[in-house]
Order: C-alpha cells, then sequence, then structure tokens
C-alpha cells in the first residue's frame, strides 16, 4: 500500500542534499587532504596493494584498530616504510587511538574524521547505520553515540531549520536532546530566521518499547527483513528468487514502483496485487498487437523499457513471496503468530509456555526461543520463578551452556527477568494502580521501577488500549488502524504514544502511562510559538528511534499519516528487528 496522502498533506524534505554534502566532504579529505586515489573494501584478509599510502576508512570499532595494526606491524616486519591514514567515521573516539597506541603504531599512522551520521534510505528515511548503538547504550550504558545523535540533529536543523515542537522519552532520549541543545545554543546563528520544515520531532528510547520490536512481522517490507535482510536499504535475493544461478543485489524504495505499492501491505494482500499487476501489465504487451509502424515505433521508444523494468521487478517480488511462504509454512508461522497474539492479549499463557518449550525441545532456532521468552517476560511483567528455572535450563541443554551469559544480558537490559516473590503480574498492577494517583509516591515507584527495569506492559496496554476490540474478523484489506501491522492483534506502543502525544501537543493526561514506562523524569516537551508558524510545517514530523526502528513502526506511522493529514520523517539510529535485538544481546555467534 503506497498510501496516498490528502491532498493537504505537507511535502517532504529533500533529503538529496545530505547525500552532496557527505560526498563533499568526504572527496576533500580522500583527495585534497590525503592524495587518494584508490579504494579498497577492507575484508578480513590483509589489503594487498602496492601503493606506498594506505588509507583506511573506518567505523571507530576495536576490531578495525586491530586489523589496521596487523597489517602495519606485518609491513614493519617486511621493512617496509609506507605513510598510513585512519578516517573515522561519524566520528573518531580516544578508545581507538589508545588500541593503536597500545599495539605500538600510533606514531606510523594519522588520523583524521569524516561527520557522515546520517544515510538517506528513501524519501522519508535517515538511518545512521549504527546498529552496534543498542547493545552499546542498553547493555553497556556507554554513553558515546548521543554525541554522534546530537550532530545529526544540529545538521538537520541547520539544513531544514529549527523544529518547532520536540517531544521526548527515555534517558537516552533526554541526553541526546540536551547535547542538541547545546550545540545549538553554540551555534544559533546559523538557524536564525531560517523557516521551519519540520514541525515537530520525537525522540523515543527504543526500551521503552520493546515490545513491538519483538513481534514477527507481517508487512511486506518487515517480511523481506525478517527473511532476507534488508541492509542500507537493499536486500541480496539469492537464487531461489532470482530463479538463476545467480543472487541478486536489489535496492528496495519508492523508485522501485512494484514494492513502493506493497512494502506497507499485509502479506496476505500482497499476492493478490502482484497478480493484478500481472494481467495489467500483460495487457499493456498485448496493446501492440494492433499497432500500426507509427505506434509501434512510440511504444518500443517510450514504453517498452519501463515495462521490460516492471516486469522484471514484478518478477523478483513474485520470487522473494514465494520464498517467504516456503519458509513460514515450514516454521508453522501461523501457530507461533497464534502464540504471540495470545502472549499480547494475556491468554492461554500455560498453552503459551507450553508452546515455547516444544520450540526450544525441538531446537528449531536458538535466536527465535529467546525471543519468544522474552516476548513472554515482558508481557508478563516477568517470570514466575519456576518457569524461568524451567526455560532456562531447557534452553542451556538444547542450544549449550555457552549461551549462559545471554541470560545475564537479557536480564540487565530487561528484557528477560525473573518476579521477585510475591510480585506477580496483578500483584505488581494493584501495587502500581494505588501509587500512581500519589505524585509523590509516584517518584518513589520510579526509582525502584528503573532499578528492576520491569515491563508494566499489561497496565500501560489498557491505559492506551493497545489490544483493539473489535466485532467479528479484522478486515486486513481495508485496515481500520495501525493495529493492522499485527493482523489487527496490537498496536506499536511507540506508534500509539506518538499519536496521543500530537493530539494533546503535550504529555499531559499521558502522565500514568509515562510513569508506567518508567520514564517520569525522561518525558519531556520543549514548545515554541506557532503564530508565524504555516500550518503544513506543523504536519511534518520527525520520528526518532534511538537503539533501532522496525519496518512495522515505520508502515504503521505511514498509515496515521494517511488517516491524520500529517507526513512523518523517520530518523533511526538502524533498522532492528526481533533476530537483531537477540544477536544484540547475545555472547554467541548463532
Amino acid at each position: 500500500m503506497a498510501f496516498p496522502h490528502r491532498p493537504d498533506a505537507p511535502e517532504l524534505p529533500d533529503f538529496s542534499m545530505l547525500k552532496r554534502l557527505a560526498r563533499d566532504q568526504l572527496i576533500y579529505l580522500l583527495e585534497q587532504q590525503h592524495e587518494v586515489d584508490k579504494l579498497y573494501k577492507v575484508e578480513n584478509k590483509p589489503a594487498l596493494s602496492s601503493n606506498e599510502q594506505l588509507c583506511f576508512l573506518v567505523r571507530p570499532r576495536i576490531k578495525n584498530m586491530r586489523y589496521i595494526a596487523n597489517l602495519v606491524n606485518a609491513d614493519k616486519l617486511a621493512g617496509r616504510t609506507r605513510k598510513y591514514k585512519v578516517i573515522f567515521s561519524p566520528q573518531k573516539f580516544y578508545a581507538c587511538e589508545m588500541v593503536l597506541e597500545e599495539e605500538g603504531i600510533y606514531g606510523d599512522v594519522s588520523c583524521d574524521e569524516w561527520a557522515f551520521s546520517l544515510l538517506p534510505l528513501d524519501v522519508d528515511l535517515l538511518s545512521m547505520e549504527l546498529p552496534e548503538f543498542f547493545r552499546d547504550y542498553f547493555l553497556e550504558g556507554d554513553q558515546r553515540w548521543t554525541n554522534t545523535v546530537a550532530q545529526a540533529l544540529h545538521l538537520l536543523s541547520t539544513l531544514y531549520g529549527s523544529f518547532l515542537n520536540c517531544y521526548g522519552v527515555g534517558r537516552c532520549a533526554r541526553m541526546s536532546y540536551e547535547l542538541w541543545r547545546k550545540l545549538e545554543e553554540e551555534e544559533d546563528s546559523e538557524t536564525k530566521g531560517r523557516k521551519p520544515e519540520i514541525g515537530h520531532i520525537f525522540l523515543l528510547d527504543r526500551d521503552m518499547d520493546f515490545v513491538t520490536a519483538l513481534c514477527s512481522q507481517v508487512v511486506y517490507e518487515g517480511l523481506v527483513d525478517d527473511t532476507f535482510r534488508i541492509k542500507c536499504g537493499s536486500v541480496d535475493f539469492g537464487p531461489e528468487v532470482t530463479s538463476s544461478d545467480k543472487s541478486l543485489k536489489v535496492l528496495l524504495n519508492t523508485e522501485d514502483k512494484v514494492f513502493n505499492e506493497i512494502r506497507n501491505e499485509h502479506f496476505s494482500n500482497v499476492f493478490g496485487f502482484l497478480s493484478q499487476k500481472a494481467r495489467n501489465l500483460q495487457a499493456q504487451y498485448d496493446r501492440r498487437r494492433g499497432m500500426d509502424i507509427k505506434q509501434m515505433k512510440n511504444f518500443v521508444s517510450q514504453e517498452l523499457k519501463g515495462l521490460k523494468q516492471e516486469h522484471r521487478l514484478l518478477s523478483l517480488h513474485i520470487g522473494a513471496c514465494e520464498s517467504i511462504m516456503k519458509k513460514k509454512t515450514k516454521q508453522d508461522f501461523q501457530e507461533l503468530i497464534k502464540t504471540e497474539h495470545a502472549l499480547l492479549e494475556g491468554f492461554n499463557i500455560r498453552e503459551s509456555t507450553n508452546y515455547i518449550e516444544e520450540h526450544i525441545d525441538r531446537q528449531v532456532s536458538p535466536i527465535e526461543s529467546l525471543r519468544l521468552m522474552c516476548l513472554l517476560s515482558i508481557t508478563e511483567n516477568g517470570l514466575i520463578p519456576k518457569d524461568y528455572r524451567s526455560l532456562k535450563t531447557q534452553y542451556l541443554q538444547s542450544y549449550g551452556p555457552e549461551h549462559l551469559l545471554t541470560f545475564s544480558n537479557l536480564r540487565r537490559a530487561g528484557l528477560l527477568t525473573e518476579q521477585a516473590p510475591g510480585d506477580t503480574l496483578t500483584a505488581v498492577e494493584s501495587k502500581v494502580s494505588k501509587l500512581v494517583t500519589d505524585k509523590a509516591a509516584g517518584k518513589i515507584t520510579d526509582a525502584f521501577s528503573s532499578l528492576a527495569k520491569r515491563s508494566n506492559f499489561r497496565a500501560i496496554s489498557k491505559k492506551l488500549n493497545l489490544i483493539p476490540r473489535v466485532d467479528g474478523e479484522y478486515d486486513l484489506k481495508v485496515p481500520r488502524d495501525m493495529a493492522y501491522v499485527f493482523s489487527g492483534a496490537y498496536v506499536p506502543l511507540s506508534c500509539r504514544i506518538i499519536e496521543q502525544v500530537l493530539e494533546r501537543r503535550s504529555w499531559q493526561g499521558l502522565d500514568e502511562v509515562v510513569r508506567l514506562l518508567n520514564c517520569s523524569e525522561f518525558a519531556f516537551t520543549d514548545m515554541t510559538k506557532e503564530d508565524k508558524t504555516s500550518s503544513e510545517s506543523l504536519r511534518l514530523i520527525l520520528v526518532v528511534f534511538l537503539g533501532g526502528c522496525t519496518f512495522s513502526e515505520i508502515s504503521a506511522l505511514r498509515f496515521l499519516g494517511k488517516e491524520k493529514g500529517y507526513r512523518f520523517i523517520f530518523l533511526t539510529t538502524a533498522i532492528t528487528n526481533s533476530a537483531r535485538l537477540m544477536e544484540a544481546m547475545s555472547e554467541v555467534k548463532v
């Protein structure tokens, strides 16, 4: 579904300027400053080059520093003298320089920085391509990337005007916001007088909504990501999709007309659309039969190339759908979805627990088993001790004791926790509901809740009506709300919060929800007078996901934009899904 926006919907900013700025800066760094004429892709093996100067364009990661150190030291042993340049992107970290010093090569290399922090993946999607952000911040407590986020926001406000209304929820969101405001104050003259293009900005921490990220995706773009892994806006389709002996890298964005029509569709509607598209395409080809020479000439010069391109893309997406269907049928996807919906609604918990145990015993997938355990834990505010010990023991016996540290990581992050004695879901909800009416008691609750990293999902779900109550079957062909992205069973929490705040233009009336999210101290609003602001910019909204964003959330907000006359722009530290989330927490390479 390429959601048709209302006639009064605002235009999206042109992000091609970001690409040009990044490209020009890189060209300057490579050609002007470092006289680089050729680039090599860094693999896990030494770079074979006879050049007298090597320039490394790298992420600031320890393993990259070890690679460079090994290469430089190998040259030293061979008696070879070369110049070495290291360009860090998006920024240089002291820890990396320390590694170079420890390895004894700091004096042999010169370091520079390429501040490329925003990659436009589509007309409404920007990514920082920092998949490590989630683990670094939400597990290790490493705050180094918050400055990169602040720099990215500063760049956007410099290019597109200051943001009028800022809303945020989460510790990382507040920290990034405060750093960004400092940058704005230091360089206030750059944005003064510039007409604002973006009316609202939301900053959201990933840990305020783990549930959405843990659910199986059922919109087409989400399923493609879950099945084939979309990387930097492109996907590698293997021989099973291309119907040849070769793989093919395909760019997935609005320029792919077939993909743009189905990306936000529930998967159950995709085959019908593609079948109709194939019939329409064939009808256009059949038009050639009654043409004279002049008409045929026009057809070949003006239409044929486009039809062939559309036919190629259509074949690829049909092949992708067939491949997804085969894999999901093999995994008994319907039973899996049924279990997830039961967990979200809080029904048949014992049956769902038995399903997870069976999943572990059959050794279906270590990542999938972990995901289901985490979803059970978060929706039930932690596992009862008996179930926690049982599931953990079975998991370690099935997949190996090397996963023990992973359980520690999941507990620290609040993804898989054990209820304290007497700390059942109903007891916690009862305690919280009594305390939240008293502000002083609420602050005490916040302090203890944030330490324990409890979920309170069930109470939040009731407050925000995340589980729609519908008479009869949910119509996925004509969605009524954002719940369609999860087959009508669940409205993404992050998206519901954005919807509610936009309606109120503040957190007013959502105090209890914020408190249940353990974020009372970290929810903020920064409003600007809207007297001279155009109504168009007020309907353009930037949503910043710190720790990753799923394609399901993007589809849900695109739907909300279509319904309410908004246009959403998404900025994320990286695209994520349930598997990436679990892999970030895992200490074992699966």
